[in-house]
C-alpha cells in the first residue's frame, strides 16, 4: 500500500486504517451532528433536505425516516425514488450504493465495516471494510443485516431478519440466516 495515501483513502479502498486519524474523527463528528439534527425533525420540516445534502454523498430526494445512523455519510450514494424506513444504521468506511426505487425497511444495517477475526490484531485496534451495492428496485425487509462486500442484484428481495452474506442475484429471493434462497415450494 502508498505510504502517501491518507488514512480515509486507505479506509475507501478497503486496505487496514486507522480510524483514530484526525481527518477520520472530525467526518464522524460532523456526520454525528448532522445525524442529530436530522433525528430530531418530523415529516415535513424543511430542513430535512439540507441535513441530507450535507450528510450523504449522494441524497437524490431519498425519503429516510428518522432515526437514521451512519458513520461518515459521505460514502452513501442514494438513486432516486428511495426509501428507507425508520432506525436504519450504515455504516460506510467504504462506499455504499443504492439503486433506485429501492425500499429498505425498519431496522436494517447495511455494513461495510470488518475486523479482524484474530483477537491480537483486534486488540491494536485494525480495521477496514468493503464496498457494498444494492441494484434498483430491490426490496429489503426489516430486521435484515447486509455484510460487507455483498452486491444484491436488480429487482431482489431481501427477506425480515435475513443475514446477507453473499451476492445475490437480480430478480431472487432471499430468506433467513445466514440468507439462502427462496424457492418456490418455500413460499407456501
Amino acid at each position: 500500500m502508498d505510504a502517501a495515501l491518507s488514512e480515509r483513502d486507505k479506509m475507501l479502498s478497503g486496505a487496514p486504517y486507522d480510524p483514530g486519524c484526525p481527518e477520520l474523527k472530525a467526518m464522524r463528528h460532523k456526520a454525528q451532528s448532522l445525524m442529530r439534527d436530522y433525528n430530531q425533525t418530523i415529516m415535513g420540516d424543511e430542513a430535512r433536505a439540507g441535513l441530507m445534502t450535507a450528510l450523504l454523498g449522494t441524497w437524490n430526494g431519498a425519503v429516510i425516516r428518522p432515526p437514521f445512523h451512519v458513520d461518515y455519510g459521505a460514502h452513501i450514494h442514494f438513486g432516486p425514488g428511495c426509501f428507507v424506513n425508520f432506525n436504519c444504521v450504515i455504516l460506510d468506511v467504504c462506499d455504499v450504493r443504492i439503486g433506485a426505487r429501492t425500499q429498505i425497511g425498519p431496522n436494517v444495517q447495511i455494513l461495510t465495516a470488518d475486523h479482524p477475526r484474530d483477537a491480537a490484531a483486534r486488540a491494536r485496534l485494525e480495521e477496514w471494510g468493503r464496498p457494498i451495492t444494492l441494484g434498483a428496485d430491490v426490496w429489503i425487509g426489516g430486521g435484515a443485516i447486509i455484510l460487507p462486500g455483498v452486491t444484491i442484484g436488480d429487482g431482489a428481495i431481501i427477506g425480515a431478519g435475513a443475514v446477507v452474506t453473499r451476492d445475490v442475484a437480480a430478480g431472487v429471493t432471499v430468506i433467513g440466516n445466514p440468507a439462502r434462497t427462496l424457492n418456490c415450494k418455500d413460499n407456501n
